[in-house]
C-alpha cells in the first residue's frame, strides 16, 4: 500500500469505489540465510502493471547482500463479486517503463 500512497492514491478509495487487489501469486528464491536479530532491508519495485494485474519485485537485504529475491503478483478484482476487473484509469497511467 505504500506504492499507493507514494503515488498519491488511496487503497481505502480503491474499496470505496469497490475494487481490491487480492495476491493471486507470490514466489521466493532464498539465497542465503538470514538469522535472529539481523537487520535486513526490504526492496520492491512496480515490475509490471497490466489491465487487470499488477507484479511487484522484491529483495531482501543484509548489508548490501542479497539474502531472498522475489515477486508477488495482485489482481484487481470487484469486491461484491470477487471477479478481476479492469485496473483503474489512474493507475494503469502509472505502468513502469519497458526494460
Amino acid at each position: 500500500m505504500e506504492w499507493l500512497r507514494a503515488t498519491g492514491h488511496s487503497y481505502r478509495e480503491m474499496e470505496r469505489v469497490g475494487r481490491g487487489l487480492v495476491v493471486v501469486e507470490a514466489l521466493l528464491h532464498y539465497r542465503r540465510p538470514a538469522f535472529f536479530d539481523d537487520e535486513l532491508t526490504l526492496s520492491t519495485r512496480l515490475a509490471e502493471l497490466g489491465k487487470v494485474s499488477l507484479r511487484f519485485d522484491y529483495e531482501v537485504l543484509k548489508d548490501r547482500e542479497v539474502l531472498v529475491t522475489g515477486h508477488t503478483r495482485h489482481a484487481c478484482v470487484d469486491l461484491t463479486t470477487g471477479k478481476p476487473v479492469r485496473m483503474p484509469e489512474e493507475l494503469l497511467r502509472l505502468a513502469p517503463d519497458e526494460p
